[in-house]
């Protein structure tokens, strides 16, 4: 079947189009999550922070850090300029991170005809995708005018009560703009603040080649437009990365025998932003951070979370659930057009993301993309995943149902990245910023494989009507 999104080319950067109001309470949890950026000037760790995010950006973006990429260099560049279509329907060009066979299975039935027509797997597994770009979009797009001018459109101020985060830290807004000599409304400028790479770097490499629908075109047409015009469309955090992680994990968890494959997928996807010039470092690992935070908590149906009304989405009470019954879907739909077990499937890839030594370096290299500590108290501890933030373990324990929440929080725990990153100043949120899911997911798999499992991947449960 055929679906039509609303995507408008000018705002694909955004995901979808979400119209600006007063702050929610999770877009409050979120902004406050992410608030620690905005106080980087005031400390002198923080300012080695702001001058290593300008540097390290800018020699990925030239290449002159070689990173450990998935694709050599000049293959890498193209395959961002494809990841700039963002095809928030099905999921469609993340899907080779499910491998040769299950990924070729997957677009055969889910994919896009052109800008806004895309095939449907199923309505289960549309409807979970909707949700979840739905919650965390928006909280994507409410940081980037709340952290360039504090307002929730680039015009409209912010409630009193998101006033105070910042007040509470001594915290400002336009870090970026300000750090790197392009205020907001400068020359040159992003007119509300935090402009980006292009704008702010003293050169960007060009990347020509066809796009994700095989149009020709540049990063340029996708930096200041036609195709899309991000030159008053502030950096902090990138929607893009929020939107890949966000899919990544949705899919992740729908079949999570190609879990870390998944994940590093998204990792991906957020680097790709800083090669195309639209984004810096901190932005990528900012919504990563939001993405991780969001779908835990979706995850773990958390009231807050699930049974909102919200734009483009079907309401969903039970996130849980809904997963279910889309990975039932996915099951049936894999085993008919593999005609073995998905496991078995799971492991046919020839692609970019068939070398797990290579999957396990790239994605290390972006947990923190050697920034330097801010936090050197929380670099040499071990924050305690099981108390701060509990939900998180349901990241494991919908995709490996036989592991407990406590394995799984534990299982995080033990796998946590280097913390101490400008977003992990002690608070709950932060954790999630050193959250180590490629580890932690191969860790899980083990476990799961070594114990009795009330759900079968080969005879999926019948479907019960929402």
């Amino acid at each position: 079947m055929t679906g039509k999104t609303r995507l408008v080319i000018a705002a694909l950067c955004a995901l979808m189009s979400f119209q600006a109001g007063a702050q929610s309470a999770t877009d409050m949890a979120v902004l406050k999550g992410l608030a620690p950026v905005t106080v980087l000037p005031n400390t002198p760790e923080g300012q080695a922070a702001l001058a290593s995010n300008y540097t390290v950006t800018g020699s990925i973006q030239t290449g002159v850090i070689r990173q450990s990429t998935l694709l050599p260099f000049a293959q890498q560049q193209q395959q961002a300029l494809q990841d700039v279509f963002i095809t928030s329907g099905n999921l469609s060009q993340l899907a080779d991170g499910l491998g040769t066979t299950l990924g070729s299975a997957y677009l055969a039935r889910a994919h896009y005809i052109d800008r806004t027509q895309f095939t449907k797997l199923s309505q289960a597994v549309t409807d979970v995708i909707a949700y979840a770009n739905a919650t965390t979009a928006p909280h994507s797009n409410a940081g980037k005018y709340f952290f360039a001018n504090t307002t929730t459109d680039g015009k409209t101020p912010v409630s009193s009560e998101a006033m105070a985060i910042l007040k509470e830290i001594g915290g400002a807004p336009d870090m970026f703009g300000r750090s790197y000599g392009f205020p907001a409304g400068s020359p040159g400028a992003d007119a509300f603040g935090n402009s980006r790479p292009f704008q702010t770097e003293p050169s960007i490499v060009p990347i020509v080649g066809p796009d994700y629908l095989n149009v020709p075109s540049d990063n340029r047409v996708y930096n200041r437009g036609p195709l899309m015009d991000l030159t008053n469309s502030p950096s902090f955090p990138s929607g893009h990365t929020t939107y890949g992680y966000t899919g990544s994990l949705v899919l992740a968890v729908l079949v999570p025998e190609r879990y870390q494959e998944m994940i590093t997928r998204g990792a991906e996807y957020g680097n790709d932003r800083i090669l195309m010039g639209a984004h810096y470092a901190m932005d990528v690992m900012g919504g990563r951070t939001l993405a991780t935070y969001d779908l835990a908590h979706l995850l773990a149906n958390d009231p807050a979370y699930v049974g909102q009304t919200l734009s483009g989405a079907p309401a969903i009470k039970d996130f849980q659930a809904a997963m279910k019954l889309a990975r039932a879907d996915m099951v049936t739909a894999f085993q008919a057009a593999c005609g073995k077990t998905i496991q078995d499937c799971a492991r046919e890839d020839t692609g970019r993301l068939s070398n797990r030594a290579a999957n396990e370096a790239f994605y290390a290299s972006t947990q923190t993309y050697n920034l330097p500590v801010v936090y050197p108290k929380n670099a040499s501890t071990t924050e305690d995943v099981g108390k701060l933030v509990p939900e998180a373990g349901y990241l494991l324990t919908v995709a490996f149902p036989s592991l407990t929440l406590e394995q799984a929080d534990q299982i995080l725990t033990e796998t946590e990245g280097p913390g101490g990153g400008f977003l992990d100043n002690g608070s709950p949120f932060g954790v999630y910023s050193r959250l180590n899911l490629y580890a932690a997911a191969g860790r899980a798999a083990t476990l799961a494989s070594a114990q009795p499992s009330n759900t079968t991947a080969v005879n999926p449960p019948s479907k019960k009507k929402k």
